[in-house]
């Protein structure tokens, strides 16, 4: 069987910023985030070989969720500049490891892999894995064919999320998790939600009505007092529900699997470009990469 990997480079590059040692260059550039995401190509490299790869970005134009709601992502900080740099820098990463960006403007990096996925998944002997340190990807879990590697802590430890996984983890089918975001909002993206519902509300009634829109068709049968909490709040849930949930029909210029082939890595070029960076460390974990 093969397989694609879709890379959140984007969320990765932003975590490992803040979580990782402020690394720079021989020539003093922050680098640190960049050495992060170099780590992780090299483990997917070893431990999938991936046939195809593509790496999925934000793009810094306003967004469609934003446009119908200007308040999302808006408790976020603006990227400090030593990070802004070390964007343009992993796409020279990328580019030398010979794997295809995919961004679109408009659109998160989020929608780009929910339509590659989607565009894919049906392909025979294909498994779709989603590498990335965001759990809004978990929504796009189907059986084990579009699995979910979670990175939990540091650039190594990872969780696989496949449909049992998330179920352990929130006893609710892939699919639904946008509507319990619709109850619950997310306080990172700044989504609502339905003020005053909790987890230990919301999660029971998702498993029970299956949709949001089934809960509301159906709010006589709920308890009065959580019944009175969601009395007149179906606008808000289903909004919140819309900007949770991750598009899957963004259009890309990707044909094809073939777009997405990996090619041979240029080993000559990419020790050179480590050196330059500093990576010393990583010079002899490639040479051990097939």
């Amino acid at each position: 069987m093969k397989t694609l990997l879709l890379i959140d480079a984007h969320a990765l590059i932003y975590r490992f910023f803040h979580a990782l040692p402020a690394l720079t260059t021989p020539d003093n550039q922050p680098i640190g985030a960049v050495y992060g995401l170099a780590n992780v190509i090299l483990k997917i490299l070893r431990e999938h070989q991936p046939d195809y790869l593509a790496a999925c970005f934000d793009r810094p134009e306003e967004t469609f969720r934003r446009k119908e709601y200007a308040q999302y992502k808006a408790t976020r900080q603006a990227p400090p500049d030593e990070l802004i740099s070390q964007f343009k820098i992993s796409r020279e990463l990328l580019d030398k490891f010979q794997i295809r960006v995919v961004e679109m403007p408009g659109f998160e990096a989020d929608d780009l892999i929910g339509t590659l996925a989607e565009k894919f998944k049906k392909e025979p002997n294909l498994k779709i894995v989603i590498f990335s340190g965001d759990l809004d990807l978990l929504q796009l879990v189907e059986n084990d064919k579009v699995v979910v590697e979670f990175l939990k802590t540091g650039i190594s430890d990872t969780m696989t999320y496949d449909e049992k996984a998330v179920a352990a983890r929130y006893d609710l089918r892939p699919e639904q998790l946008p509507d319990l975001k619709g109850l619950l909002g997310d306080v990172s993206d700044n989504i609502p939600g339905v003020k005053g519902v909790g987890p230990k509300t919301a999660g029971p009634l998702i498993k029970k009505y299956g949709t949001l829109e089934n809960l509301f068709e159906n709010l006589w049968q709920v308890s009065d007092k959580i019944g009175l909490k969601l009395t007149d709040k179906k606008e808000e849930a289903l909004f919140s529900k819309k900007l949770a949930t991750i598009k899957r029909d963004v259009p890309l210029f990707v044909q094809s699997l073939n777009d997405l082939k990996l090619e041979a890595i240029d080993r000559g070029g990419l020790v050179k470009y480590f050196e330059n960076l500093g990576f010393i460390s990583l010079i002899k974990r490639l040479n051990s990469t097939n």
